[in-house]
């Protein structure tokens, strides 16, 4: 969520729905029934059409790496399984701060800070490249790219891009894709130098973030402002898909796809829970609640669950992915506003900002304790742990294949 919209916006934004609205919109004929099951997991209705067992993987995208194993789209992602690009850089938290124009260097074995970079306006994520060399600092009001280099920590000479809220990469390393959220476009840039290929405009309003399929021919996009997903061709770079959420002020936020390829998780910060949604047959989503404020969605190392942000309530909410179910819910002591973030590179702790209280919280991933809460810039947003294992970055603060 963008952090220039006024504090009495953002409360109304957050209090302006609730779940027993959900469960009285009409749904296009969508199964959003969730069920309690015993021993307090709460289960997702899976999508229609789902098949059973065979792997959801066809013929990829021409020049995409093929993935390391056709069931699990992460399984380039194991602890500690770094590309040799990366192995001798050293690890380190990323916290761009919208309000400060900054990035808050952290080292994560000893949870100090030990630098403040100044960056461009209103920093919003801190993202790999493709070629895991550099990190993109978005400098979203400041219309610029921050190149960092990790190996030394050094700020470079920024990019002229304009309208960078967000940034992703095409599966074959071709072409950046620059979610301009205010500019209504997703601006496809060669990856490297930046250039405008091509800019494909869009109806609705707030282009926001993004996952790749498995075969890496088409990617899902939320449209935060007026509650739409987008599914975009990716070799065509062109919109082939639209729909409109079933929530009356819907706000999508951050999109993850299943290790196994067949279905999308969409956090929705004001319906208070994440859709799942069939990318393939792009069908109206279900719903799963959460928890208030739904906002990032991160994979644990072993592909088995995935830790969903829930910045309204200051907790995480944990789902297993083989159970199909919400298991567990940890939450923070003295509260807070966990938002965008990652996992470290042995899997054992979740990085993630406080957007609202100038902090960054470390959760250990086995119990849910909180490990560590750090004070940064005003307005912490999209922080990236780095490095982290995989192949290649699909961008955001760290989505690796």
């Amino acid at each position: 969520m963008h952090a220039h919209r006024t504090p009495a916006l953002r409360r109304a934004l957050l209090a302006g729905c609730c779940l027993l609205a959900l469960a009285a919109c009409g749904t296009q004929g969508a199964d959003h029934g969730t069920g309690h099951a015993a021993g307090g997991t709460t289960k997702a209705a899976a999508p229609a059409g789902t098949p059973a067992a065979t792997p959801a993987v066809a013929k990829g995208l021409p020049g995409m790496p093929p993935l390391l194993d056709p069931r699990d789209v992460y399984a380039a992602d194991r602890p500690g399984r770094l590309s040799p690009v990366v192995k001798d850089f050293p690890s380190r938290v990323y916290v761009p701060n919208t309000e400060s124009d900054t990035v808050t260097v952290i080292d994560p074995k000893t949870y100090k800070v030990l630098e403040t970079i100044p960056v461009g306006r209103q920093p919003q994520h801190v993202v790999p490249s493709w070629d895991l060399k550099t990190l993109w600092v978005n400098n979203d009001r400041g219309n610029t790219l921050t190149p960092i280099d990790p190996r030394t920590g050094k700020a470079g000479k920024p990019v002229d891009v304009h309208d960078p809220y967000n940034l992703y990469f095409t599966p074959d390393g071709k072409y950046a894709v620059v979610m301009a959220s205010l500019d209504r476009e997703l601006v496809f840039r060669d990856a490297h130098t930046m250039k405008r290929v091509r800019t494909e405009p869009v109806t609705c309003y707030g282009v926001n973030h993004a996952d790749f399929s498995a075969d890496g021919r088409y990617f899902i996009v939320s449209c935060e402002f007026s509650g739409e997903l987008l599914k975009v061709d990716t070799a065509r770079m062109k919109v082939v898909g639209q729909q409109k959420l079933p929530f009356k002020g819907a706000m999508p936020q951050d999109v993850k796809i299943s290790p196994d390829g067949r279905r999308f998780y969409i956090a929705d910060m004001t319906a208070n829970g994440v859709w799942v949604l069939d990318g393939d047959t792009f069908a109206t989503p279900s719903f799963l609640p959460t928890g208030k404020g739904c906002h990032g969605l991160y994979v644990s190392r072993d592909s088995r669950e995935m830790y969903i942000s829930n910045r309204g309530e200051g907790t995480v909410s944990v789902f297993d992915f083989t159970r199909n179910a919400l298991t567990r819910k940890w939450r923070l002591p003295d509260g807070g506003s966990p938002d965008m973030g990652g996992v470290s590179a042995d899997g054992k702790v979740l990085w993630l900002s406080g957007r609202y209280d100038a902090e960054v919280y470390a959760i250990d991933t086995r119990t849910g304790a909180q490990l560590a809460r750090i004070k940064v810039g005003s307005g912490p947003h999209g922080l990236a742990v780095y490095p982290q294992p995989g192949r290649y970055s699909l961008g955001h603060t760290g989505v690796f294949r």
